[in-house]
């Protein structure tokens, strides 16, 4: 399931071949490389492949495990001690106010957990092995942030969130457990990972994943991710930021430049503008690590679906008015229906011209997000958010939202850096000749 098994797969799914600048980039148009022979036995039987960790596996499940502690701990302010253990939340008796609803999400947040380290596990760890070491992990984890969270004001430490919490990691688990051959090995999912997508693409295949998510928290704009430049600079007080604007040439009308940019256009036309360019980002971005036989039409229209299922569930999940489809204004749906028109017009486009355009695209949609104004109606809309009952996972939604589209242009920025590395590397080899 990762770059690193890629040796086992070679029968069912391309390469890169030597020196291919667009292997430096995921590229999905990579011609195939030959079939690898399997050793065999003298009597001519195909002795079994090595197995090895898959690395997607444990990335994704050290990701998975920072934002658990993120989710639990947030805001990480306001520490103070009570004169208790931090483990006396153990003895206390059950609680006795508690929904089935919180019981639930608990249990949910906690399966993925207990899946990925059974998958990371592999090939060490199997069976019955990875389902016991997956809820012992389940559990150690929740129960030390059951236990930082007696020093937290905006936290109850409850030995019913960790039983909850417990539980779900053992389900994900007992889940994981009989597909991990599967995933990892010479099942028919790991062939079609190979068949569809790059062997070195874990990275972006994560970070592709992630967007959906990322989108949840709600924004003035739809999809107007990457808000942290703004909260920075509004973070800064007056002499700061008269400071700070000091050092910019007159010429470029920074202090005015937000209003000047939002007089040109109406906000539904900005509100387009900003949702094309980050779909049309989002989509071209997810389609880098995709090999030219993968349907990747079909997959961009998945990628749109769940994205815009995530934002529905979000919003009900939240919303106290029940106003689930608030955020779609009539420039949102235009930016829709652009946006996804130029995803699937850039599958036509080579590998390295679509992660130019991707990149170009979330970066003119960065500096549209965080220098235009923002609406006054869109207060109403964050108020609407249950702030205090769901502090936790509005936090983390918006952490997501503030960082994805820096983390994606670190990665194009990287990769394209790397490819142009390589692409210079054979001309000096050619010279060389």
């Amino acid at each position: 399931m990762d770059g690193d098994e890629g040796g086992q797969s070679g029968s069912q799914s391309g390469g890169h071949g030597a020196g291919d600048e667009r292997g430096a980039i995921a590229s999905g148009d990579t011609p195939a490389s030959a079939p690898s022979s399997p050793s065999s036995s003298p009597a001519g039987a195909r002795e079994p492949l090595p197995r090895r960790a898959s690395t997607l596996s444990r990335q994704s499940l050290a990701l998975y495990t920072a934002l658990i502690v993120y989710g639990s701990w947030y805001p990480f302010s306001g520490w103070r001690s009570l004169g208790l253990s931090p483990f006396a939340y153990l003895g206390d008796p059950w609680p006795r106010y508690w929904t089935v609803f919180d019981i639930v999400t608990n249990v949910l947040g906690y399966m993925p957990f207990g899946a990925l380290v059974v998958l990371a596990a592999w090939p060490r760890w199997r069976g019955w092995l990875a389902v016991l070491l997956a809820a012992i992990a389940g559990t150690l984890l929740s129960g030390i942030m059951e236990a930082v969270q007696t020093w937290l004001p905006t936290r109850v430490a409850s030995n019913l969130d960790l039983a909850s919490n417990a539980l779900g990691a053992l389900l994900g688990a007992l889940v994981a457990a009989p597909a991990t051959g599967a995933l990892l090995e010479r099942g028919f999912l790991r062939r079609l990972r190979f068949r569809w997508f790059e062997r070195d693409a874990a990275v972006l295949m994560v970070l592709a994943g992630l967007w959906p998510f990322a989108t949840m928290y709600p924004t003035p704009r739809l999809f107007g991710l990457g808000e942290w430049a703004r909260a920075l600079w509004q973070r800064l007080d007056g002499s700061m930021q008269d400071a700070v604007l000091a050092w910019t040439p007159a010429a470029w009308h920074l202090r005015s430049l937000p209003d000047m940019l939002a007089a040109r256009l109406p906000d539904s036309g900005w509100e387009a503008i900003v949702t094309t360019l980050n779909l049309f980002g989002a989509a071209a971005f997810a389609t880098l690590p995709m090999r030219s036989r993968a349907p990747r039409a079909r997959l961009v229209i998945a990628l749109i679906a769940v994205t815009l299922v995530v934002k529905v569930g979000a919003t009900f999940l939240q919303s106290q008015s029940g106003l689930i489809f608030d955020w779609a204004t009539p420039g949102a749906l235009a930016g829709l229906v652009w946006g996804t028109l130029l995803a699937f017009l850039a599958l036509r486009l080579p590998h390295a011209v679509r992660a130019a355009a991707a990149t170009l695209a979330l970066a003119v949609a960065l500096v549209f997000v965080n220098v235009l104004p923002v609406n006054p109606y869109f207060d109403v809309v964050l108020a609407d958010w249950r702030q205090g009952r769901y502090l936790h996972f509005n936090g983390l939604a918006r952490w997501l939202a503030w960082t994805w589209p820096w983390a994606a242009l670190a990665w194009t920025a990287f990769s394209l850096e790397r490819a142009w590395l390589v692409r210079r590397a054979a001309k000096r080899a050619r010279h060389d000749r």
